[in-house]
């Protein structure tokens, strides 16, 4: 029997927006998998704390939803970093990763305090990457302080040394019009890595992308 798939979203969304709306879950069950869904904390069904300390290891609900067998999982932004974190940390729980719309703005500290503050008031002052950030607070039972709370913490950074620990594949997709990229750090710091890349494609439409879909697909059958 096939090992079950962890499904973690990004910033702002949930595992009901990101991966059931985008027919993900129905698409892997006709490949008989079993789902695993995660929402993080501050986000979907999961508590809202609007304490930033709150979220200082994002990762754990992410340990909790794991098998007791090793799992494939997919993470997206957020997620996707969370995921790495967690796996980096014990590389035994995982066959598989995938990961989208991460690349080299996992190894730059970078001040959030616009996106915080979009994030908090919905006021993007005209500029697209914030007024991104802005509308996901809108998004149904999101919480805007939850949300800049999380924001404002981040979840902790990730190095090139501890993604060295994760042995098992990794499929990494990202746009080619990503503000996250290039992909390059991240798939030089992993051990088993393949890249795709998703033509005209930007970091809010790759979870709904036909491509990156077919890519995980595949990826997975191959496990």
């Amino acid at each position: 029997m096939s090992a079950p798939v962890v499904l973690i979203h990004g910033f702002g969304t949930s595992y009901e927006l990101t991966w059931v709306h985008n027919g993900w879950v129905d698409l892997l069950a006709d490949e008989g998998r079993e789902v695993i869904g995660v929402d993080l904390l501050g986000h979907g069904d999961a508590p809202k704390p609007t304490d930033p300390e709150a979220y200082d290891d994002l990762g754990a609900r992410v340990r909790d939803a794991l098998p007791d067998e090793p799992a494939d999982a997919i993470g997206f932004s957020l997620g996707a970093k969370t995921l790495l974190q967690v796996a980096a940390a014990d590389p035994s729980r995982f066959r598989s990763l995938i990961v989208a719309g991460v690349g080299s703005n996992l190894f730059q500290r970078s001040d959030h305090s616009a996106v915080v503050d979009a994030v908090r008031t919905g006021h993007d002052g005209g500029n697209p990457a914030l007024r991104y950030f802005a509308g996901l607070a809108d998004l149904p039972g999101n919480d805007r302080e939850a949300l800049a709370a999380c924001m404002s913490n981040g979840g902790g950074g990730i190095t090139p040394e501890q993604l060295a620990a994760i042995t098992c594949p990794v499929l990494v997709v990202l746009g080619d019009q990503d503000f996250t990229g290039p992909a390059d750090p991240l798939v030089d710091a992993l051990p088993d890595a393949t890249y795709v890349e998703l033509a005209r494609t930007d970091h809010a439409k790759t979870p709904k992308s036909f491509a990156f879909i077919d890519a995980a697909l595949e990826f997975l059958r191959a496990r």
